[in-house]
């Protein structure tokens, strides 16, 4: 790192230092004391959010033996995932709790279903826990380094930082169809355990005689898949970087200061 990136790094360093922090306890009794008018928990998104939880534990409830019901609420649940952040701008509810929220909620729902399609496709089940690791450690350490930068969202990236996660969470129909098309691969999968009945394309191809609608579903929703958890790996890669770059900024400081002193 060169004398003038360090200073640079620095100086920002300096800025953020000088933002307010609300001290643990006193965000604890602020949210204890909240009234019915300025209560955050009951945000409509918050709500959408709750509901969401709600719908995916039916789903978890149904998916070991009910394949519409299960594929209904999980379907449901993670299409208000695209509802609740439009609520919250419409409304001025946007809150660190109901982005924290609805991420948490992304990646255990997610993940629930995957550790299903572990035990329905055990030969893959390596692959399964591998996305999920990803998924988890990746969103955590974006999520952690947006937070240590003063960042007011996790999807708040320029496109200095990277140009790929710029355009992922800035772009909300590119967002939209990553997160659906994901999510419509794994649904596919589990369907394709149920689903026996071909739909009859065997007439143009006898390659595809015996493919199922879930089949069919699964062959491009497994390119985006890819792309998402492509982006996932840019995603912890460039939180890494940030991190150590802190590292390495708060280091400088801290000779800076010890410089002063002697």
């Amino acid at each position: 790192m060169t004398k003038n990136s360090s200073a640079n790094l620095s100086r920002k360093m300096r800025r953020r230092h000088s933002i307010d922090v609300v001290d643990a306890k006193v965000a604890v009794d602020l949210a204890t004391a909240q009234t019915y008018s300025e209560n955050v928990f009951l945000f409509v998104p918050n709500l959408i959010g709750y509901t969401r939880i709600i719908l995916a534990g039916l789903s978890l409830h149904f998916m070991s033996y009910h394949p519409k019901y299960c594929t209904l609420a999980y379907v449901i649940s993670c299409l208000l995932d695209a509802v609740d952040g439009q609520a919250a701008r419409a409304l001025g509810q946007t809150s660190k709790f109901g982005a924290v929220l609805d991420m948490v909620t992304d990646r255990c729902t997610t993940s629930c279903l995957l550790c299903h399609l572990s035990s329905v496709y055990p030969n893959f089940a390596m692959v399964f826990q591998f996305l999920i690791a990803l998924d988890f450690a990746s969103h955590y350490m974006h999520m952690y380094s947006s937070l240590i930068t003063g960042s007011r969202s996790h999807k708040l990236v320029t496109s200095e930082v990277s140009r790929i996660l710029w355009y992922y969470y800035n772009d909300s129909r590119t967002l939209f169809f990553m997160c659906a098309g994901n999510e419509l691969f794994f649904v596919s999968l589990y369907l394709m355990k149920w689903v026996r009945t071909p739909i009859g394309l065997g007439v143009y191809s006898p390659w595809l005689a015996d493919l199922t609608w879930p089949e069919l579903v699964a062959i491009p929703s497994a390119f985006v898949c890819v792309g998402k958890n492509i982006i996932n790996l840019v995603q912890l890669w460039k939180a890494s970087k940030i991190l150590v770059g802190v590292d390495l900024a708060e280091r400088a400081h801290a000779r800076e200061v010890q410089a002063k002193k002697e």
